[in-house]
């Protein structure tokens, strides 16, 4: 019957798309301004790395990876000499109550440490970064008297996060002593790197900072009657510079100053205390001056030698990659000047920088593995649409979209503000086969008019009527695509902040792409299809021109684009001097010629087999995948019409094979025994309940003297014991749950910790030996270890922490100009890695062998970028963990061990990888002062705590000012005075009337373990238990499995928790557990709003439904594809010596949150085929009335011949321009590979809408017609 609303509706769009098509073809005008400013401001702001001399460039910023670290701030405090107990009662305790109440706050993570206080402040997502800056303050000056000590004051943190630490170096000189070294790195090459662009602040590591060290003799003091203050003052007066103002002599005017700054340790030494019976006493009378080194928290060392270096931190918010231009730039400036000396043997040594680390390496690696990729993709298109379209002039009208729409997501991008990264660039990866579809969807249905009306030409009206058919449908599939992108919006935390550069980008590359589309394609079509009658002298004089901007091309831009030109040229030129025969196939030679280079130009570039196999073997094969999958595309279309008669003569049948995917894409992703639970659940429901006898029984009575009755318990259920079902369960166990797959960064952040009591001197040699040890494996390049921190508010590490950078060599050796691989004799790549070393993780257990040092635990597998994200995201080192909170730190320490005893237990657990705090572990020397005892000598307790401080400690008096450089003066007893217990106890207090008493009299010197440091959160005290996952286990379901089993153990009374005392999992595995919450909700609403988005196009809920139903089979189909990527035996076998799972980088995925990015571009590009194939047939049955069955079942087998076309090109397109993804090896990889999966194996199976979506529709059309039929009898009877 015809669908008379329906029609209206379909006028209205054609009336739209008719105006708009007939618009753009009659404006060309516009047309290539359009095109022209899309060019050229494409390229002035692509990510990439070009050199276009004549075009200024301001490209997006661009980073590895999205920042998803916390919206945090930093408050820092320093108050030297305090231990972390006086440290967190004292500031960080009373300056977390106060930061609480700060608009916006999340969160407050806090860390105590010996001299100083680290204060993380969580703001919600909203709250903007340099807003919650000037809050915090505001809150810092005004706080309430008395609320720090005295002369404590607190710093907000550098406007940067620890994700900010770009760029490591050391400073590196023969000759040179780490106290020049470490000079250089304070006063000149740090403040000469942080004037760089965009440097939020360069910090300071390892060596030695130079101090004027006064040690004081106190048997000489007392000899001399001197006191302490006297010191005091007699040092602080000695460093002092003047002004006197100015004074005019003969007409000129002078400045005067008065020069008293100490420049020497002999001006410290002359400087007088007092005079004594008319001798002066001087500090040299008193003490021994001497330069030496500040005590220091923090060292470096590199490959088993001390070193000196920094670290660059980029400003939040600045372009990374420019950023460290920008130092290296101003590095090359300041080389020249860096210091140089004489060796004793004659050479000459000079300083120089030297980076360690360098995220410009990673940056450069991850853009160009997606620039490759996208470089594919669209070659690999462009062949499809040649072979599939066949007609020269439309594959290149269909192919130049795609480059085009792709700068002109680069200028979006640009506007808008979202920075390129592995992320930002794989969502248009992803997005190139639906980019190209709206392309091949209008020029095929232009071509098929021009083919139905030969003599009539391309016209105006053509070109509107032929548009205005498809346009609605090339609309709708758009806004599917873009709005199965929605939910990724909702996302929030570090996963909005990581996937949402994918959904920008990918709805600013289908957006860019419709708009060209709708553009260009019409005009184009509209000025190159014309037959035009030219003479030939012209026509030869065009092709000249053309063979002229070729021979250009050749040699300006590429010599294939050159080439290309050139060939056509010859060939057209020839053309016009052969026989009208002839003549016909020009067009096919045309097409032959374009097919060729396009093949070798993605040879070329892909090389998928490896430069080794030769590129005739890589051309066979790549030629091969996609001939072959265009292949059986010719198959499907050739038989395409007898298969459909049958589906529709068997609709039932047919409709049993879509219901079974759907089935076993269910099965794959929750379990088989999750799916059938009800089978099992019915049995044990209809099962008798059988008597047990219990120990009680046995036993006898019980306590109230009665006999315990047998318990009644059902029996075993029969069906969990069969084989099929034991089969079956192990075989889909479900997918396991991963918040990200692991980027490989090509280096590792080793982070073992040494016993809390090691001194720095221990820690050093630990990390002299680790690094000594990790340096001899052959495939590691460069081993930097860091123990402590650095000065910055970024690192708040004790001395126990160990960070060992480590670079390790690319698996392959490769020229360092071309980036191509080096081949040896036999044209094989030369492997810097061992035979037996096939991947990173064989590096890494290279590494923990290497490492393994007795009082030093071992370390989680970790990165530089995701160690940080780790970090900054719940304050542990490690991706997972267990925060225990309690009320005292002896208790979280005793629970802490206990965690630590259960989780190596844990089978899916690594056990050397569980480390819990030892909180407690730290040993303290404590002075109690007996109050009454030093009443008895007059003595107050603060000249005790003086004494304390000075003379073991010692207490910074002034600074000296020595040009650029400054340098602390600081006093206290000489070393024998101070280095042992017994010296302690004879350390004498100044009492009534000049006494001298030794402080065993008035205190008592005791050892006692304390805290090396103090964690709180939110003023609770914390403390962590970090563990890692098994090799091929899933965080999620681990942290669930060791949740489960702490929560046993409980019950079972084995594990006892405190009062006050509680525990939860944290980690990386929190943002998965968020995202898909989230996403429970959200998908649902976004595949509602594809459903209204369908029936506003059809107008009727069958017909939507009928659409819709594509989703369902796709999305069986992605988790079909994972499932067997997770099979041994998927793609087990070899071509030309490579094996393809290696190939395609099969091995078993997690259901992360990449994944579901994945299946939510699948959700949009999945009714593509129906949108096409139900708006023909809306079409077909709105225009005629049909009188049978039969003429309903004809009707539909004509529409889809008509519509298998486009159909499956787009099909094809979608599926083979992600062939280059899932080959892609270099970094960032790890993060597309997942993200294409979905999309890949969804449209493989969705292949069977071209006969779900008719079969659905005819039976909708079938019902229809008998319900009519019927009431029109029923309507003659009466």
């Amino acid at each position: 019957m015809p669908n008379h609303r329906s029609n209206g509706v379909r006028d209205l769009h054609a009336s739209f798309f008719y105006k708009l098509m007939g618009f753009w073809a009659e404006q060309k005008l516009l047309m290539v301004m359009v095109l022209l400013v899309t060019i050229v401001y494409g390229l002035m702001v692509a990510p990439f790395d070009w050199e276009i001399s004549w075009l200024p460039r301001n490209p997006v910023p661009v980073d590895a990876i999205p920042d998803i670290g916390e919206n945090q701030q930093i408050v820092f405090t320093t108050w030297e000499g305090r231990s972390p107990k006086d440290i967190e009662d004292q500031i960080t305790y009373p300056l977390t109550v106060s930061l609480l109440g700060i608009p916006g706050v999340k969160a407050i993570r806090s860390n105590s440490f010996f001299g100083f206080s680290t204060i993380y402040i969580i703001f919600k997502e909203d709250v903007e970064f340099y807003w919650s800056r000037s809050r915090i303050l505001e809150k810092l000056n005004s706080l309430p008297s008395g609320t720090l000590p005295p002369g404590v004051q607190p710093s907000l943190g550098p406007d940067a996060t620890a994700l900010g630490q770009v760029f490591w170096y050391t400073l590196e000189g023969e000759g040179f002593g780490m106290d020049e070294l470490r000079t250089m790195q304070d006063y000149y090459v740090r403040y000469a790197l942080q004037a760089s662009g965009g440097v939020s602040e360069v910090a300071s590591v390892g060596g030695y900072v130079k101090e004027y060290q006064i040690d004081i003799n106190p048997d000489a003091m007392r000899a001399h009657n001197i006191t302490l203050p006297e010191v005091f003052a007699a040092v602080r007066s000695s460093n002092l510079d003047v002004g006197a103002g100015t004074i005019e002599v003969n007409r000129t005017e002078y400045t005067i100053r008065g020069l008293g700054f100490v420049r020497s340790v002999q001006d410290v030494q002359d400087s007088v205390i007092k005079v004594n019976e008319s001798v002066p006493l001087s500090i040299k009378d008193e003490a021994v001056v001497s330069l030496g080194p500040e005590m220091r928290r923090g060292a470096l060392d590199k490959e088993g030698a001390e070193a000196v270096g920094g670290v660059v931190v980029v400003r939040f918010g600045e372009n990374p990659l420019q950023v460290i231009k920008n130092v290296r730039e101003k590095i090359k400036e300041i080389s020249p000047g860096l210091p140089s000396k004489t060796l004793p043997d004659g050479r000459v040594s000079q300083v120089k920088i030297v980076p360690f680390y360098d995220r410009t390496t990673l940056i450069h690696e991850t853009l160009d593995t997606l620039k490759k990729a996208l470089w594919e993709e669209m070659l690999v298109t462009a062949i499809v649409v040649i072979v599939m379209v066949n007609h020269l002039l439309s594959s290149v009208l269909i192919s130049a979209v795609l480059p085009l729409a792709v700068l002109l997501t680069f200028i979006v991008m640009k506007l808008v503000g979202i920075d390129a990264n592995i992320m930002a660039l794989s969502g248009i990866a992803i997005a190139i086969g639906v980019m190209v579809d709206m392309g091949i969807i209008l020029c095929e249905n232009i071509l098929r008019h021009m083919e139905e009306n030969p003599s009539r030409g391309i016209t105006l009206q053509m070109i509107r009527e032929s548009a205005g058919e498809v346009g609605g449908a090339v609309v709708t599939s758009s806004l599917t695509t873009i709005i199965s992108f929605l939910p990724v919006f909702s996302l929030t935390g570090p996963e909005g902040k990581l996937f949402k550069p994918v959904a920008y980008t990918k709805t600013f590359a289908v957006g860019s792409s419709l708009v060209l589309a709708l553009a260009l394609i019409p005009p184009l079509a509209h000025l190159f299809f014309q037959k035009r009658n030219l003479r030939k002298k012209t026509l030869l004089l065009v092709n000249a021109a053309i063979a002229f901007v070729g021979l250009w091309a050749a040699f300006s831009i590429s010599w294939w684009i050159g080439g290309a030109a050139i060939l056509v040229a010859v060939v057209k030129s020839v053309s016009l001097f052969l026989p009208e025969s002839w003549k016909a196939k020009v067009p096919v030679i045309l097409n032959l010629i374009a097919l060729g280079f396009v093949i070798v130009l993605l040879t070329e570039h892909w090389l998928p087999l490896g430069p080794d196999k030769g590129f005739v073997r890589n051309v066979i094969f790549a030629s091969s995948i996609i001939f072959g999958l265009l292949g059986v595309r010719k198959i499907f279309t050739a038989y395409y019409g007898p298969f459909l008669h049958w589906a529709l003569d068997h609709k039932a049948q047919f409709l049993v094979i879509p219901i079974s995917i759907i089935l076993l894409g269910a099965v794959i992703w929750l379990g088989f025994a999750r799916v059938f639970f009800f089978v099992p659940w019915t049995v044990e429901k209809f099962m008798p309940r059988q008597p047990v006898v219990t120990a009680q029984h046995i036993h006898g009575p019980d306590v109230k003297g009665d006999a315990a009755p047998p318990s009644m318990v059902q029996a075993d259920n029969p069906v969990r014991k069969t084989w099929l079902w034991s089969k079956l369960s192990h075989t889909f166990p479900g997918l396991g749950k991963e918040f990200m797959p692991d980027l490989d960064e090509g280096s590792f952040l080793f982070m073992p910790t040494t016993m809390p009591h090691a001194s720095i001197g221990e820690a050093l040699d630990v990390i002299h030996k680790q690094d000594i040890g990790i340096r001899t494996i052959p495939e590691v390049e460069s081993v930097v270890g860091k123990i402590g921190r650095v000065e910055s508010a970024l690192d708040p590490a004790p001395i126990s922490m160990v960070e060992t950078v480590i670079n390790y060599h690319p698996e392959y050796k490769t020229d360092p100009v071309t980036g191509n691989r080096i081949l040896d004799g036999d044209g094989k790549p030369i492997r810097n890695w061992r035979p037996e070393i096939r991947n990173p993780g064989d590096i890494w257990k290279e590494i923990i062998k290497a490492a393994a040092l007795p009082g030093t635990t071992s370390a989680p597998k970790l990165q530089p970028i995701s160690a940080r994200i780790v970090m900054l995201q719940s304050g542990m080192r490690a991706a997972m963990g267990v925060k225990i909170r309690g009320k005292s730190l002896e208790e979280v320490e005793k629970v802490g061990l206990e965690v630590e005893r259960y989780l190596k237990e844990m089978p899916s657990v690594e056990p050397a990888s569980v480390v819990a705090d030892r909180v407690v572990g730290n040993p303290y020397l404590e002075i109690d002062i007996d109050r009454k005892a030093i009443a008895r000598y007059g003595i107050k307790i603060q000249d005790v705590q003086d004494v304390v401080e000075i003379a073991i400690g010692g207490k910074r008096l002034t600074t000296t000012v020595e040009g650029r450089e400054r340098y602390p003066v600081r006093v206290r007893y000489q070393r024998e005075l101070r280095d042992s217990l017994e010296a302690l106890d004879n350390i004498l207090v100044p009492g009534n009337e000049g006494v001298q008493i030794p402080l065993n009299l008035i205190a008592k010197v005791k050892y006692t373990r304390g805290p090396m440091t103090v964690k709180s959160e939110d003023t609770f005290l914390v403390s962590y238990v970090l563990f890692d996952k098994r090799p091929g286990t899933a965080e999620v379901d681990v942290v669930e499995a060791a949740d489960n089993y702490l929560k046993h153990k409980i019950s079972t009374g084995e594990f006892k928790l405190p009062p006050g005392t509680s525990y939860v999992f944290a980690g990386s595995y929190e943002n998965q557990v968020r995202s898909e919450r989230t996403l429970k909700i959200v998908i649902p609403l976004a595949l509602m709003l594809i459903f209204l988005v369908l029936y506003f196009q059809f107008h009727s809920i069958p017909v939507s439904l009928n659409v819709f139903s594509g989703i369902f089979v796709a999305w069986s189909g992605g988790f079909i594809m994972l499932w067997l990527y997770s099979q041994p035996w998927f793609l087990d076998f070899s071509v030309f010596g490579v094996n393809m799972r290696q190939l395609f980088q099969v091995r078993p995925y997690n259901l992360s949150v990449a994944v579901w990015v994945g299946f939510l571009a699948l959700f949009g590009i999945a009714t593509n085929d129906g949108v096409i194939y139900s708006t023909y047939l809306d079409q077909v049955f709105g225009e005629k009335k049909f009188h049978s069955i039969k003429e309903i079942r004809e009707a539909t087998v004509e529409a889809g011949l008509k519509r298998v076309r486009p159909a499956l090109m787009t099909t094809a397109t979608t599926i083979l321009a992600l062939i280059p993804v899932l080959t892609s090896t270099g970094k960032g990889a790890d993060v597309a590979v997942p993200m294409a999966l979905p999309s890949f194996g969804g449209m493989t199976i969705d292949i069977i809408t071209i006969f779900v979506v008719p079969t659905i529709y005819c039976f909708v059309k079938e019902f229809e017609f008998k319900r009519s039929l019927e009431s029109s009898n029923s309507g003659k009877e009466s």
